[in-house]
């Protein structure tokens, strides 16, 4: 029995807010998942609110806020107990400007983590480019990279033809799969509780900074901006990514903290590993064409100032599509809101 019915109203309408709220960020995104803490905080209001509308149906003089729980639970009780098999087809606007993004801020702390590994790596290389020179031949990954970086640079800036002729989509498919193949190898080392993705993440950042320091010592930071930005500016985001994913994967080999079983880990982050390699293998591709059709073409055929351009505008527009896109105006979502990352689990 109720014997303060405003005060009932007042106690009750936080929770059924929230229940509301919640209600319609599931139907507004049909494909919306909860993790095992919202579905928990989901029951909960449900049965809050189920509990009210018991208490209040006697008021016959409050008949609005009786309909209004009525409707409430209702829809819960819908969203819980529903049998409908849902649709399983493939939406890629959604997937690629919601589900990736999305997916990717959930995770960032793993991403800042693989930046942080590739980011020891380069001044690890640049350290041991610059001490010891005799190195290169070791650190170099690309035998045309072990050449005197001025030496490199006449020669490109002297070619007359386009060498590359009839042969840019194979050199961009080589590019794809040579930089896909070691996205993947640093995903599946995440088995090894993270050790061969922070191995794979550190060498490439070796490579990355002993060229860099190479190229800046001999004098030709320009021509390696001007090389490295239009298809670097995605290509390495894509490797960090595909670290990101790894990580991801060791956190849930270790499984820390986290009182599920192994595959209950497992099943949890295997969508989300998918959805960052998808996203990974689009950004390589898109930079297997760049590098063929335009990194490899120099002054006087392409000023370096219009390809340092290009690669900072794409810089840019990646890094404001991971952090921006697919938020929910309402809840708009981050590291600290994983309700973001799919459809409603049970």
């Amino acid at each position: 029995m109720i014997l303060d019915l405003n005060r009932f109203i007042k106690e009750g309408e936080d929770v059924w807010k929230e229940l509301e709220s919640l209600l319609e960020r599931l139907n507004n995104d049909p494909d919306t998942r909860l993790d095992m803490t919202q579905i928990e905080r989901f029951h909960y209001l449900y049965q809050r609110t189920s509990a009210d509308l018991a208490r209040i149906m006697d008021f016959s003089d409050r008949q609005e806020i009786r309909l209004y729980l009525e409707s409430l639970v209702g829809r819960a009780y819908t969203h819980i107990h529903e049998n409908r098999r849902k649709s399983r087809r493939f939406n890629v606007f959604q997937w690629m400007f919601k589900l990736f993004p999305r997916t990717f801020r959930r995770h960032i702390t793993a991403f800042y983590l693989s930046a942080a590994i590739v980011m020891a790596g380069s001044m690890f290389g640049a350290a041991m480019m610059t001490v010891d020179s005799e190195s290169k031949a070791a650190l170099m990954p690309f035998a045309h990279l072990a050449q005197d970086p001025s030496s490199r640079v006449a020669r490109e800036e002297g070619v007359q033809k386009d060498e590359l002729a009839g042969k840019k989509s194979a050199f961009a498919s080589h590019l794809i799969a040579n930089n896909t193949r070691v996205s993947i190898f640093a995903l599946s080392l995440g088995v090894t509780w993270g050790i061969g993705t922070v191995i794979v993440l550190f060498t490439n950042g070796i490579f990355l900074g002993a060229v860099i320091a190479d190229y800046i010592s001999a004098g030709q930071a320009v021509f390696l901006t001007g090389w490295l930005l239009p298809h670097g500016s995605i290509e390495i985001p894509a490797i960090i990514l595909a670290g990101q994913a790894g990580l991801v994967l060791a956190g849930a080999m270790i499984g820390r903290g986290q009182p599920v079983s192994f595959t209950t880990r497992l099943r949890e982050v295997s969508a989300d590993l998918f959805t960052l390699m998808g996203g990974v293998c689009l950004m390589l591709v898109w930079a297997g064409f760049v590098e063929s059709f335009l990194s490899q073409y120099h002054e006087p055929h392409i000023s370096y100032g219009a390809k340092i351009a290009f690669g900072a505008v794409q810089l840019c527009l990646l890094t404001a599509f991971l952090a921006a896109c697919g938020r929910d105006p309402v809840d708009p979502g981050g590291p600290e809101n994983p309700d973001e990352s799919g459809r409603l689990s049970r």
